[in-house]
């Protein structure tokens, strides 16, 4: 699939729009089971796991508070950096908080590991991790995430808020990424 004004060529599908609908109903589900008594806060990972965390909470059947925070390793780069830095801090105190930390994807686990650090020093009750996406063979960390949606081989993809250049977050499908098309 080419997007012609943008010069960029999309692969195959690699995850549809039903299958990514029905994985995050199940999602909401197993985590109402575990949270209905906890008022927990969810923390979304900008830019890429807004659109995940706004199905997801549509789908949880509790009282629960949300922030955000942005953190950056890709830049706008296909690959990690190796640097993980905070472009925007979280609004709410974390002590004594039951938190979900809702990522997009993780590839090597860096950003993750960093950011699970981080979170745990701000003494919450308890802090788990919700991520639509796991990329194969690729995550030293993948024992620190307790909901998965899917697992993926390691390719770059794009859709349903992963971007590329921060171009194909409004798809409704994950698309393999296949590059830049010649003019």
């Amino acid at each position: 699939m080419a997007d012609s004004k943008s010069g960029y060529e999309l692969g195959e599908v690699v995850i549809a729009e039903d299958a990514i609908e029905k994985r995050v109903a199940e999602l909401g589900s197993e985590i109402t089971t575990d949270y209905r008594d906890s008022a927990p806060l969810l923390v979304g990972v900008l830019k890429g796991a807004m659109i995940f965390m706004s199905d997801l909470i549509r789908e949880l059947d509790f009282p629960l508070e949300i922030d955000m925070m942005a953190i950056s390793s890709y830049g706008s780069s296909t690959s990690t950096s190796g640097v993980v830095r905070i472009l925007k801090d979280l609004d709410t105190d974390l002590t004594g908080r039951h938190v979900l930390i809702v990522e997009d994807i993780v590839d090597s686990g860096l950003t993750l590991s960093y950011l699970t650090r981080n979170l745990l020093s701000r003494n919450p009750a308890s802090l788990e991790v919700c991520a639509l996406i796991v990329k194969d063979g690729k995550s030293r960390h993948i024992d620190m995430i307790k909901y998965i949606g899917f697992h993926i081989p390691p390719s770059f993809v794009v859709g349903y808020g992963l971007d590329i250049g921060e171009r194909f977050r409004n798809l409704r499908q994950i698309y393999n990424y296949s590059g830049v098309t010649e003019h």
